[in-house]
């Protein structure tokens, strides 16, 4: 199968047609031919958009869905639509569902689900049984059957030395261990940032230390132990201080942030948006600005979109009793090329491949075709048309937006909206 890929401006710093407008011949999954013209026989299909862009394809380190269990809110085979139709050709998928991904049979039960998708789907094992923290997970037998990390989603380890164990243990098989960045004892029951938004509202808050504290801990415990850990979606400005002193003392640590985090501060919260509600809690001016600098000096290694649909029957009620969640696929692009150039964009679209063991996939002749199709400068207001996932609940609606994506190509399956 002939696949041409015409004008297309290439944004790969690893690419020597970087910057370069060219066309693409993919023969057969294959990049064929890079050239500024190619004039072939009439292609099986030829792909010719506007201001058309191609980079490596994206990759998510934290996306949720809903099945098994939790299939009201998303199905795999709609999910991964969704992210590729949002520009992704591989995602981590969180262990949040019901059962708990916390054995290889429920990996391999992910894997199957995902095989014929174009989007590479890699499963994210429990670090605990039945994400409960109390004993280790089947580790090594899940990363056996596919499983690229360990963590319990969105839930914290409270036992330092069950992490201590799990950092040992994982450098038996160069295992990837995700602590969630909360000390829960200092957050409680709190909903939304501690701050003085939440005090005006009457909202419990989630103070900055419950983060901090925890990763804190964290880094000790892998200056101890040595191993492999990833702190997902960081939200305040000592939580990046401590991550790049760490970093600089030569820890094998890397840390993400979700887009949200990056675009929206507590005064969201004024509107008792329950879309707002998410963990952890949109923070400060100081934090955001601080985590902006973090991904642009590298301390924060890879942006995500923290993908959580929510069924409105747990988002339309008040707001302490809403779930915690927003998506992010279908906004990713938009609002981060509202923050950051092109460039910056697609650097930290595709920065987390290598640590989750994903190779990248250089846009030269002679590699596979994995490629994200954009134009990074169509301006729009996005709406509830721009959802393609089952539930709705977005806290980028209404936002102004840059950034329309086109689809993917990954091999020879192309997908476009």
């Amino acid at each position: 199968m002939k696949i041409l890929v015409k004008s297309a401006r290439i944004i790969d710093n690893e690419s020597p047609y970087n910057n370069k407008v060219m066309d693409i011949l993919v023969e057969n999954g294959i990049i064929k031919e890079i050239d500024p013209v190619i004039k072939t026989r009439k292609p099986d299909l030829e792909i010719n958009f506007e201001n058309l862009h191609v980079s490596q394809g994206w990759f998510d380190s934290s996306i949720t869905f809903g099945e098994p269990g939790f299939e009201e809110r998303e199905t795999l085979e709609n999910g991964l639509r969704t992210a590729a139709l949002s520009g992704f050709t591989a995602i981590a998928l969180n262990p949040g569902n019901d059962p708990v991904t916390d054995n290889k049979g429920a990996v391999t039960f992910l894997k199957n689900r995902a095989e014929k998708q174009p989007v590479t789907l890699l499963p994210i094992g429990a670090l605990t049984r039945k994400s409960e923290g109390k004993d280790m997970a089947e580790l090594y037998d899940m990363q056996q059957a596919g499983a690229v990390a360990f963590g319990d989603f969105k839930k914290s380890v409270s036992n330092p030395n069950l992490l201590k164990l799990a950092l040992q243990y994982s450098q038996n098989f160069d295992g990837l261990v995700m602590s969630f960045p909360q000390e829960d004892r200092i957050a409680l029951n709190g909903q939304v940032n501690e701050h003085e938004n939440s005090t005006m509202l009457g909202l419990k808050g989630i103070p900055a230390l419950a983060e901090e504290l925890q990763i804190t801990r964290d880094i000790y415990l892998l200056e101890y132990t040595g191993g492999k850990l990833h702190i997902p979606t960081i939200s305040t400005a000592k939580s990046v201080d401590i991550i790049r002193d760490a970093k600089e003392r030569g820890l094998d640590v890397s840390s993400s942030v979700a887009i949200h985090n990056l675009f929206f501060t507590d005064e969201m919260l004024e509107e008792f948006d329950t879309n707002a509600k998410v963990l952890p809690p949109l923070r400060t001016k100081s934090d955001v600005k601080a985590l902006i600098a973090g991904v642009k000096d590298g301390t924060i290694d890879m942006v995500t979109c923290d993908h959580i649909p929510m069924d409105v029957e747990h988002k339309k009620v008040e707001f302490d009793n809403a779930l915690f969640g927003t998506l992010g696929l279908e906004s990713a692009l938009g609002a981060l090329l509202q923050l950051f150039s092109v460039r910056t964009a697609v650097k930290v679209l595709t920065s987390g491949k290598s640590r989750f063991n994903l190779a990248d996939v250089v846009i030269d002749e002679g590699s596979p075709a994995n490629f994200s199709f954009f134009n990074p400068d169509k301006e729009y207001t996005f709406e509830k048309e721009h959802i393609l996932s089952s539930s709705k609940n977005s806290l980028f609606l209404g936002k102004e937006l840059k950034g329309k994506v086109y689809g993917i190509l990954v091999g020879e399956e192309y997908l476009t909206s």
